[in-house]
């Protein structure tokens, strides 16, 4: 098992992540003693499903349990009415509560126990957790998730996990009336991967209403399978362009979602994969600071566009990510643009290139050196 970098809290918390991010896997090791209640098992299901409170008989019966893990807990919502009198009870009882999606959550009008568990998250790995192992043109083909790490056959494993959320959280939870119209609003979003959102595009493409298509968005964010960011607008100076990007949550899920074509030109694929995965390892490590930091994109109405700007009460780096192995001129435009209006950032530019150097005080970094660096417990310093 390859260590995460994942610091548990004294306190009963949720850990939320995508299916396939080792969140049960990493409970296991970490808590071996607990009581465990597996939600994907049918058995345990069915048992809690028509008695949540069952779990308070099994809890004051046997006063041994320090530690209780529930996972997928939002299978059955109830069951965090019954956490939540638990903690009332000042037993002592850390609860681990983990989700895959916060769909049912939202629906039920759940507060999360009104503060008294922690908000945390299990993202894909992160390139600084794999890495002795991590090679870039198999990351951006395959993704970060570790059940796909793991694989002998990555591509059959993704295809499989693409269809466990068709099937399981889609079609069975019932949360669309048409599965076929959302697996084909899927694979047009895919073309809006690390792009500007436009619902109107993606409706016609589709072939679904407007509405339909909001409706959707709204589940594949609370399946987790993908984010927005918005675009920077602090103390602006120039007219900026409006709309959010969107991304899927990890570049293997994207390379797998996307339509195969003859006439696919693989360097505009490849574009994309490289600036979501690292669009994922910056959300990652913004989910993971105790600070608050924010992560955003620029882009001014004549169009010129910054990828990344990352900032928070210590850093402030504008990032820009080329698929390419030199670096000219015209792809400094961009940072050299918002340096002017933002002197006290740090401007970054990611290549595929070897060397380390800097050009108009923009730093020219390789990309995989980049991402070894980013760790969640750590301050990204350059």
């Amino acid at each position: 098992m390859i260590p995460r970098f994942f610091d548990t809290p004294n306190q009963s918390y949720f850990l939320f992540g995508p299916r396939g991010t080792g969140k049960s896997s990493f409970l296991r090791a970490k808590y071996p003693d607990a009581f465990v209640l597996d939600l994907l098992d049918p058995e345990t299901y069915r048992l809690f499903v028509s008695r949540p409170e069952q779990l308070i008989s099994i809890l004051d019966g046997d006063l041994s349990i320090n530690q209780v893990v529930i996972d997928e807990v939002q299978k059955i919502p109830e069951l965090l009415n019954v956490v939540h009198l638990m903690i009332e009870k000042k037993r002592g009882l850390q609860f681990i509560l983990t989700g895959s999606s916060s769909r049912k959550l939202k629906k039920y009008g759940t507060n999360l126990l009104g503060g008294r568990a922690l908000l945390k998250y299990m993202p894909p790995f992160f390139a600084s957790e794999i890495v002795t192992h991590f090679k870039l043109e198999e990351r951006l083909k395959w993704g970060m998730l570790p059940i796909v790490f793991d694989s002998e056959v990555p591509q059959e494993v993704l295809k499989a996990y693409v269809g466990i959320y068709l099937k399981e959280e889609v079609q069975e939870e019932g949360i669309v009336r048409k599965v076929g119209d959302f697996a084909r609003f899927l694979e047009v979003m895919s073309f809006s991967h690390a792009q500007i959102l436009n619902a109107s595009n993606i409706s016609r493409e589709a072939q679904i209403a407007r509405k339909t298509v909001d409706s959707y968005l709204s589940i594949l964010y609370d399946l987790l399978l993908g984010f927005e960011l918005s675009v920077f607008t602090r103390k602006a100076k120039r007219r900026l362009s409006s709309g959010n990007k969107f991304y899927f949550f990890d570049s293997g899920v994207y390379s797998s979602v996307k339509p195969k074509s003859l006439y696919e030109v693989e360097t505009e694929t490849q574009g994309s994969a490289l600036e979501g995965l690292v669009a994922q390892h910056l959300k990652a490590w913004v989910q993971a600071q105790s600070e608050s930091y924010q992560l955003h994109y620029w882009r001014t109405s004549s169009q010129v566009e910054v990828d990344f700007i990352l900032s928070g009460k210590d850093l402030f780096y504008a990032i820009e990510v080329k698929n390419g192995k030199v670096i000219h001129p015209k792809d400094l435009r961009g940072l050299q643009l918002f340096q002017e209006d933002y002197p006290q950032c740090q401007s970054i530019m990611l290549y595929r290139g070897k060397q380390k150097y800097r050009e108009k005080q923009i730093l020219c970094l390789p990309i995989d050196t980049f991402l070894t660096m980013i760790h969640p417990k750590r301050l990204i310093k350059l």
